[in-house]
């Protein structure tokens, strides 16, 4: 692994520690994105389990894309998600119960939806999608 890669993934986590331990007082943005706790329940575990992801807005819904930086398999959180939408969302100090849906291209809504993510994430799932042959999901998440 490449060291600026190494110093990414260190930051990622340090980041969603902040977050974490502050509440969510601190940690809300990320180099000024905004950026979510997602909780999922591991679909081989059973347990918790949190990531800190760059999220987009479309009205009440939250979304965040399963790009893991443009990896070839798909981030755990993600196939934790598909096996069992129920989540829960920490935007800040608000937490939230959720429900998630998958889309993939060629779902409907998933072009505009993606571009949402994209822009959020200053066109960085964009530049991930070009790194990989996996589709990259886009994940709506509804607060119940």
């Amino acid at each position: 692994m490449k060291l600026s890669t190494q110093v990414f993934i260190t930051s990622l986590k340090v980041h969603q520690e902040i977050y974490e331990r502050s509440g969510g007082l601190l940690g809300h943005r990320l180099l000024l994105m905004p950026t979510l706790l997602l909780r999922t329940t591991g679909r081989k575990s059973g347990l918790t389990r949190t990531n800190a992801l760059v999220y987009g807005r479309d009205g009440g819904r939250y979304l965040v894309c399963g790009s893991n930086g443009g990896h070839h398999l798909p981030p755990a959180w993600a196939l934790n998600m598909e096996a069992n939408p129920d989540v829960e969302i920490q935007v800040g100090i608000k937490k939230m119960k959720a429900v998630a849906t998958t889309l993939r291209p060629g779902d409907a809504d998933y072009e505009r939806l993606f571009a949402i993510c994209n822009k959020a994430n200053r066109g960085q799932f964009a530049a991930y999608q070009k790194k990989t042959v996996r589709p990259l999901p886009v994940f709506v998440i509804t607060p119940a």
